[in-house]
């Protein structure tokens, strides 16, 4: 899977963030998603997604190996992880997140919760063209 957006489609009710939250961290609270949703104003309606685009910046900043790419995403090995947050301060798109009372970073892992969820299809599948609609 390969994440992409249509920023003319967002409308900012942000169920995107929630369906991350609920799949990666078992929380409602969107607030901990690992995409954001940034609103242009004051222009009404204009708003934009920032997802992991899987660059790679935080893996090739990390000292010590712990964000390998594993099935097509690179995810954080917390066992290995010494919380310097390079990795956070390297992101490109301000995606890499440390959440209060977490002691390691976390980004996106392709799990397609946001895929699936979004209603107006905003954010889609790039590879299959698919979306939530």
């Amino acid at each position: 899977m390969r994440l992409a957006a249509d920023n003319r489609l967002c409308s900012g009710c942000r169920v995107c963030q929630l369906a991350c939250s609920m799949q990666v961290l078992g929380e409602n609270n969107p607030k901990k998603s690992l995409l954001r949703i940034e609103g242009h104003f004051p222009q009404p309606g204009a708003y934009e997604v920032h997802f992991c685009n899987q660059c790679g910046e935080c893996a090739a900043v990390c000292p010590v190996d712990a964000i390998p790419m594993i099935d097509g995403a690179y995810r954080v090995d917390e066992t290995k992880c010494i919380s310097c947050m390079a990795c956070v301060e390297a992101c490109p798109r301000g995606v890499m997140m440390v959440h209060p009372r977490a002691e390691i970073p976390s980004k996106c892992i392709l799990c397609g919760a946001c895929v699936c969820m979004c209603p107006k299809g905003a954010i889609y599948d790039a590879d299959t063209g698919e979306g939530g609609r």
